[in-house]
């Protein structure tokens, strides 16, 4: 390691732990277990095979009010809502993941394809009417008012959608991404599947780019504040094209990418990466071109994707929205921190490959980073989530001794319907929500939001949502970053210095 290069790093390197208290992690087992919270997830009629047993089926009638089949896929987070935004993104950084390091991800490669394919069997029925994308089943205000099993909800499952009258370039866009990316994962070993999902990605994408407009404008009463698109949709185009030009690679959408790129705002909110926000995920994904030498058409992606990294660098950046607490967390104001930090380490991880195999580096300013030591900042947060931290507490739920007991998620903390096979109704889950004893069921591979302070402070408590609460889409980028460790835990096994 050239350490005269970049100083800086010495800075992140330094481990805030004595060696006495170093930890040996077993990626692979936190593979399995961020594969397996999915299952803790699903809605609709549950399989034979389902490995979470203190789950049963729910939702069997969704979409059923406006004669369309709406069941299966995956409530977003602690509550009983499927909120089509997020599991679009979380389908597609799934997909990603999966594209990217699945080779490293062994035995669990397949467990890891069901998850996605899970999600992709339910947009598939949201996009089945042309020029229509359902996308959110339940009243978020009155689900959030209760607390009760998913299995037991009696709250109304209404269902809303965007269409030519209705535009929602956003969410539409984010589920062709979220096709077109799962057609990849499935193009070997199911061409059929593949294809289907391709050729639906084609259709939605037409039409988020045909009727134009954010679904937050369309839906405003429905969808925010939970999940609104206050961006923009600019991104999701470019986002939806990106992955289309990937899955399809025609020259449509290369052509529709380079148009676009400037009128769409490409190198715009470079930091940001989420379900709300794909800048910087558009520039990284498309930075590959330009770094496997197939297109330099590309080069000003890449040049965003380089600013957007030197402004996670320990020491090296100065921007204000990235900070780094005491103990090493990668920290942004808001709340449920993790997702900011599963996802921004994804990116870390993949265009670290991506330059390796280009035998690049970032050059930032006067100091330059190589690849690995990209792989030692995104390392660094996947060993603090998992339990290197100044409270030795892992933050996903079943993963070591030490992990949140009180998380934010109803079926978790309500006795399952094993335990209490009697219904318990919307305010009778209230006492389950107060109690301060540990969940009864526990949801194994949940990362919760974390600290939300720069402090590394943690309480364990339910009611305080943005710490305890687990999502979907902080999973979701987990599922690369896992897979590519479980493979190569030693920095001596990257070779790329």
């Amino acid at each position: 390691m050239a350490f005269w290069l970049f100083p800086l790093f010495l800075l992140l390197l330094a481990s805030p732990f004595p060696p006495s208290l170093a930890v040996i992690h077993d990626y692979g087992d936190a593979l399995h277990k961020s594969i397996l919270f999915f299952e803790g997830q699903r809605s609709g009629k549950l399989p034979p095979d389902q490995r979470l047993s203190w789950r049963r089926d729910s939702a069997l009638h969704d979409g059923s009010t406006e004669g369309v089949d709406l069941t299966g896929g995956y409530y977003d987070a602690g509550d009983n809502i499927k909120f089509g935004f997020p599991m679009a993104f979380t389908t597609t950084l799934m997909s990603w993941s999966i594209i990217d390091f699945g080779k490293s991800m062994g035995p669990h490669l397949e467990e890891a394809k069901r998850a996605v394919r899970w999600a992709t069997d339910y947009l598939l029925k949201a996009t089945a009417k042309p020029d229509v994308v359902y996308v959110q089943v339940g009243d978020a205000f009155r689900d959030h008012a209760c607390w009760e099993r998913p299995e037991d909800m009696d709250t109304p499952r209404t269902v809303y959608k965007v269409d030519p009258s209705h535009p929602g370039s956003d969410v539409a866009a984010e589920t062709a991404a979220a096709l077109a990316a799962a057609s990849i994962v499935f193009r070997s070993s199911d061409p059929g599947y593949s294809q289907l999902l391709l050729d639906r990605a084609v259709r939605v994408f037409e039409f988020a780019d045909r009727h134009r407009g954010p679904y937050s404008s369309s839906l405003p009463n429905v969808v925010c504040p939970f999940y609104c698109d206050v961006s923009g949709y600019q991104d999701e185009l470019l986002w939806g094209a990106a992955w289309l030009h990937k899955a399809s690679r025609r020259r449509e959408y290369r052509e529709y990418i380079k148009k676009n790129e400037v009128v769409l705002g490409a190198s715009e909110n470079a930091n940001e990466f989420g379900w709300e926000n794909k800048h910087a995920g558009i520039n990284v994904l498309i930075s590959k071109e330009v770094l496997m030498g197939k297109d330099e058409y590309f080069e000003s992606f890449r040049a965003n994707a380089d600013n957007f990294i030197c402004t996670l660098l320990p020491g090296i950046s100065n921007h204000a929205q990235i900070q780094y607490s005491p103990g090493g967390l990668l920290f942004k104001v808001g709340g449920s921190n993790m997702q900011h930090v599963t996802s921004l380490s994804f990116l870390l991880l993949t265009y670290s490959n991506y330059l390796s195999h280009a035998n690049g580096h970032v050059q930032c300013g006067t100091s330059a980073a190589s690849p690995a030591q990209l792989k030692r900042v995104a390392k660094r947060q996947v060993d603090y989530i998992l339990g290197d931290n100044p409270l030795g507490m892992s933050y996903m739920v079943g993963y070591g001794s030490h992990y949140p007991r009180r998380i934010h998620h109803r079926g978790s903390s309500i006795p399952s319907m094993a335990a209490h096979p009697a219904h318990i109704s919307c305010k009778q889950g209230t006492s389950y929500y107060m109690n301060p004893n540990a969940n009864p069921n526990v949801l194994i591979g949940a990362v919760v939001g974390g600290p939300t302070n720069i402090s590394d402070a943690f309480p364990d408590a339910r009611p305080i949502f943005q710490q305890s609460e687990p999502t979907t889409y902080i999973n979701a980028p987990l599922f690369g970053l896992l897979g590519y460790f479980s493979a190569h835990p030693n920095p001596s096994d990257w070779n790329d210095d």
